[in-house]
């Protein structure tokens, strides 16, 4: 299981909007995860914006990233769909799809105009969602004795792990996440906080989204 980024967005709350020339382009992009939410999202900005002469797009699916499409709905080939598409894969993102629309202002742009415009905004547009790492960590339920229950919850703390709504019975249970390359120095963490008065059971290793700070 490999970790990858997305955005987090899944609906069209991001839009941005670029101006050169008299042209207005428009930037809305949300996550999905299947061809057919793509071409659902696209539909969706073509209806909103009929009376746009372009609604130009690129998604990108898969852990692997592997799914691409671009299209430039009209534009000159090559000058709107793709370089959306180079903007998504330069930010390393997948499972996203990005629409622009553009409003003609009646002074043409040229290949190289058209390129760098809807390249710009794509890259505004990306730049406004939230991105988020898909990280791959191990479940693992930690059973202690309610007496030990404090200093448990200490040490995950200061260690950074975080856990989900505990188990009670004879024992309380905690859900933690942890990151694979820190599951050995936290098993003997717990076994010296309790003096191995604790135990535990590992559960599936899975995706966790977690924010990616935001470049300065």
């Amino acid at each position: 299981m490999e970790e990858y980024r997305t955005i987090a967005e899944t609906d069209d709350s991001v839009e941005t909007l670029y101006e050169i020339q008299k042209s207005k382009f428009i930037t809305h992009l949300r996550h999905v995860e299947s061809e057919d939410e793509s071409r659902a999202f696209i539909l969706a900005m073509k209806k909103r914006y009929y009376d746009a002469r372009h609604n130009c797009s690129a998604w990108v699916l898969g852990p692997d990233a592997r799914l691409q499409k671009s299209n430039d709905d009209g534009e000159p080939g090559g000058t709107a769909g793709n370089p959306i598409l180079e903007a998504i894969k330069k930010n390393g993102l997948t499972d996203i799809v990005v629409v622009v629309t553009r409003y003609f202002g009646g002074i043409k742009l040229g290949a190289g105009g058209l390129i760098r415009a809807y390249s710009h905004s794509a890259v505004l547009g990306i730049e406004a969602a939230h991105q988020i790492a898909m990280t791959p960590y191990q479940e693992l339920r930690v059973t202690v004795d309610y007496s030990l229950l404090a200093g448990v919850e200490n040490y995950l703390r200061k260690a950074g792990i975080t856990w989900g709504e505990p188990s009670y019975a004879e024992n309380v249970t905690l859900p933690l996440h942890v990151e694979p390359a820190k599951l050995d120095t936290v098993l003997t963490g717990l076994t010296d906080l309790t003096s191995a008065k604790f135990t535990y059971e590992k559960g599936d290793e899975v995706l966790v989204p977690v924010p990616v700070p935001i470049k300065k």
